[in-house]
């Protein structure tokens, strides 16, 4: 099980995703896809990142808005692989043209 963050690791780490907010045990973002399709094809490559990482997001789909949430349940709390995760979903977005 990985290790939870402290207060301020989880703030310098945020200082690293600006896009990102804590929201609780969970760090949040929200993109605008420039399409719906975009806003899949984004949700896909995110699916695929986080198949591959083992480590889940909560996705929200509101025609091109899509909402990540991120927190490592199994440990109770914020990890460092939430944040792995939510680098490799900014470039996604990026990729896409979501911002």
């Amino acid at each position: 099980m990985a290790d939870t963050l402290d207060a301020d690791e989880v703030a310098e780490r945020l200082r690293g995703l600006p896009a990102w907010s804590r929201d609780g045990d969970q760090i949040r973002r929200q993109v605008t896809a420039p399409s719906f399709p975009a806003g899949i094809e984004v949700v896909a490559d995110v699916a695929r990142a986080a198949e591959d990482a083992d480590h889940h997001p909560d996705i929200d789909i509101r025609w091109r808005t899509l909402t990540f949430a991120l927190s490592t349940h199994s440990a109770g709390g914020l990890t460092g692989k939430d944040f792995d995760l939510a680098a490799t979903i900014d470039r996604i977005a990026a990729r896409h043209g979501a911002g």
